[in-house]
């Protein structure tokens, strides 16, 4: 009974937490003068996957029974659903608003930045999978550095190339700020950006504790689990946040949000992953990763070279997630 309570709550905990983080995020980078560019793809991408990076990293310092498989469900299923769903959802949200978006169905987005994201998703994804078909550890340890290497870099670069930065005018008040009349002063921003993350870490602990008790209760593999419920939970905030700011033209903002989560699940959790489990991919894991695959291949084609977007690219995205959770059930 108490997992009914728990485990909607350390949700609600993480939402709270993953929302006041994005806010004062979109601040902290508005003073920092950085492009929309910079500000979706890393700081408010960031953000919104700090609580599904948490999760793993909980799961493997708690080293209790089923854990790792928790570790290794979360780090796979968030690329599947921000390469699948996320993208899904953001199309809707053009269709349904394309009357007033001042673009309509076509992106006005920073391009250079979106196909960077896309293609280091793609590739850094490529190598993970790679690696968990039966990699040793020694070469796990090795393209664990790469990918740390390699989201170096990525960040370098689009810092370097972040597209124009969004005005203090155009952002939602800070939360946390009791004047609203002004701009509020950075050490609020930090104030609020510190009891978020001790929100997110709060909740990422709940969370892992609760979904091991209820895979044990229900029969059903922690792994699977994590897969499709850990997603669903962490992710979401990025996902309304995208949502809106599609709905508000804000095109560079939205798909960064979910792109730059994308490189960063594809490398960070991966890297400790690969560190710290065995990295042994079985047939969920790898499923889940070819659907990520082919979410980011449809995105490619949809967003990047046609510049658009359409409902058969929408149906697509949304039929791969449907694939994944077909199989799970039936498999289970």
């Amino acid at each position: 009974m108490g997992s009914v309570v728990l485990l909607p709550a350390s949700f609600a905990i993480l939402l709270a937490g993953a929302l006041l983080f994005t806010n004062a995020i979109e601040w902290f980078g508005s003073m920092l003068n950085l492009g929309q560019g910079a500000v979706g793809s890393i700081l408010a991408a960031v953000a919104t996957a700090l609580p599904e990076s948490l999760i793993p990293i909980v799961a493997i310092i708690g080293g209790e029974r089923g854990s790792k498989d928790v570790a290794i469900g979360a780090i796979i299923g968030a690329p599947l659903l921000l390469a699948t769903i996320a993208m899904a959802l953001v199309g809707v949200a053009a269709l349904l608003y394309r009357g007033r978006r001042p673009q309509g169905l076509s992106l006005s987005v920073h391009r250079p930045t979106l196909e960077r994201d896309l293609m280091f998703f793609i590739g850094c994804l490529v190598v993970a999978l790679g690696v968990g078909l039966g990699g040793p550890k020694a070469l796990q340890i090795v393209a664990a550095v790469v990918l740390v290497g390699a989201y170096t870099l990525y960040v370098a670069w689009t810092l370097r190339h972040s597209g124009p930065v969004e005005s203090e005018e155009a952002l939602k008040p800070l939360v946390m700020d009791a004047t609203r009349g002004d701009p509020p002063g950075m050490s609020t921003v930090v104030v609020q950006l510190l009891v978020a993350l001790a929100a997110i870490a709060g909740g990422a602990h709940l969370f892992v504790e609760q979904i091991l008790h209820v895979a044990g209760s229900v029969g059903l593999q922690p792994l699977v689990l994590s897969l499709v419920l850990a997603p669903f939970a962490t992710e979401l905030p990025e996902k309304a946040n995208s949502f809106f700011w599609i709905r508000d033209g804000k095109d560079s903002l939205a798909l960064g949000n979910i792109t730059g989560a994308m490189v960063f699940q594809s490398t960070i959790p991966v890297s400790i992953g690969l560190l710290f489990t065995s990295w042994q991919l079985d047939t969920y894991s790898i499923l889940a990763g070819c659907l990520a695959l082919a979410g980011g291949v449809i995105a490619i084609v949809t967003l990047q070279i046609r510049g658009r977007f359409n409902g058969r690219a929408i149906a697509v995205w949304a039929a791969l997630y449907v694939i994944f959770v077909g199989y799970v059930a039936a498999a289970s």
